[in-house]
């Protein structure tokens, strides 16, 4: 009897766990190999830190990232969750939520590579109190987490408000930036009632409207006020901006354009702003501005002529042309493939470092798949010495080789508003791995 009992439990006990061995070491030899080609990749933004000493290897956190589908984003290492390709972490946070033990903390920056944030509570407020920061300037570049943290924003706000009492005729919150964070704050500044203004110094979508055409731009669902949950997969970034102005034509909520912030002081208990139209008075400020409003500049002679650009917004328009593409970073990679796809007579791809390993793996892969096939020229370890009105000197394995040359993309990222930042008195820190 206990012979027949062992052979209808313990068989079944057996082949799930020959499967669930099998398993995990199929899992531990892709994990090793997409380490392998990451070489000394690092994360772009926010990201999870792993605490081995905690890890129990379930591999919650491997099934909860939304990338995972697409990329192996994190893996298990000799029986520990391991971030093994940083370049395509989207800084979700979905990992921190779902490991069981605690041993995932999510933080900005590296050993290697800092990234400026400005200080904020948790409740978004900066330095200086009233002037809170969400979305891309303080670090969260996912558009979903951008949402969210307008949303939030606003919250703490009005919670704020309804502790200080009436502000005359002041307004409740001025909101810089009509990117992802200030278009959902401006919708929950509508939803609450709240007397604001929005001031956007380009159009409705911020950084996302400078984004290349095609680009995808969304991959997880978000939560916005007036609107519900936007299940959005894999969109793109048109489909998003002709969402965003559909919502802002049935919404009524009022942005005003092409109005640029140029300073904010304090008087008394309010600020008063002062834009390139006009000035106004309020208790609060949010700023959700993009980190980028500055471009990072080369330096070099011959940049300031107009075939020099700092962004991509269209690859045809360099159909038949000789360009160069500058930078190793995502905005740099899709450049020089979109372009090279839209059948450009001369693509050169620079970047001063030995590997891309800022740049998800897909575009990793664009660029390799467009160099093999003749598309697209890559020089790695070359900075660009001048730019001429027909070619361009590049300095490549210590040599200066000179290239013909019609257009120049500069992705070399930007720069984070530092002097305004400094100016309206928010402090700043450099993070490197730090929560």
């Amino acid at each position: 009897m206990d012979s027949v009992i062992y052979l209808v439990y313990g068989i079944p006990v057996a082949l799930l766990l020959v499967w669930h061995v099998r398993r995990r070491r199929r899992i531990e030899a892709r994990s090793i190999a997409v380490q392998d080609s990451m070489g000394s990749a690092e994360p772009a933004s926010l990201h999870p830190h792993i605490d081995p000493a905690r890890c129990i290897g379930c591999g919650s956190c491997l099934k909860a990232c939304p990338e995972q589908e697409h990329h192996a984003v994190l893996g298990l290492v000799s029986g520990r969750a391991v971030l093994v390709s940083p370049g395509d972490c989207i800084g979700h946070g979905a990992c921190k939520t779902a490991c069981p033990v605690e041993a995932i903390t999510l933080v900005f920056g590296s050993e290697r590579r800092g990234v400026d944030i400005p200080l904020v509570s948790p409740s978004f407020e900066s330095t200086v109190p009233g002037i809170y920061v969400a979305g891309e300037l303080g670090g969260m570049g996912l558009i979903r987490n951008a949402l969210e943290q307008g949303r939030q924003a606003v919250e703490a706000i009005a919670a704020r408000a309804r502790r200080g009492g009436a502000a005359g005729d002041a307004l409740d919150l001025l909101i810089v930036g009509a990117g992802p964070a200030g278009f959902a704050a401006s919708l929950a500044a509508l939803s609450r009632r709240m007397r604001y203004v929005t001031l956007e110094q380009e159009s409705l979508g911020g950084s996302v409207f400078q984004y290349p055409r095609g680009k995808l731009v969304m991959t997880a669902p978000a939560t916005l006020p007036l609107v519900g949950k936007v299940s959005f997969r894999q969109t793109n970034k048109e489909e998003l901006l002709q969402f965003w102005k559909e919502t802002e034509r049935k919404t009524g909520v009022q942005i005003r354009y092409q109005e640029r912030v140029e300073e904010i002081t304090r008087e008394g208990e309010l600020f008063r702003v002062r834009s390139s139209k006009g000035e106004y008075r309020a208790r609060t400020v949010l700023l959700a501005i993009g980190r980028r409003g500055s471009p990072r500049k080369l330096g070099v002679p011959g940049e300031e002529q107009p075939k020099v650009v700092y962004r991509l917004i269209e690859a045809e328009q360099y159909v038949n042309q000789r360009v160069l593409v500058v930078g190793g970073g995502d905005s740099a990679l899709e450049a020089a493939a979109s372009i090279a796809a839209a059948g450009s007579e001369q693509v050169v791809l620079s970047y001063r470092g030995e590997v891309f390993d800022r740049a998800k793996a897909r575009n990793r892969e664009r660029v390799q798949q467009a160099a093999r096939a003749g598309r697209l020229h890559v020089l790695m370890k070359s900075n660009v010495k001048q730019i001429g009105t027909d070619h361009v000197a590049l300095e490549h394995e210590g040599k200066v080789v000179s290239l013909r040359n019609d257009a120049v993309i500069v992705s070399a990222g930007g720069v984070l508003p530092s002097d305004f930042l400094r100016k309206v008195g928010i402090e700043v820190e450099t993070k490197y791995g730090t929560a």
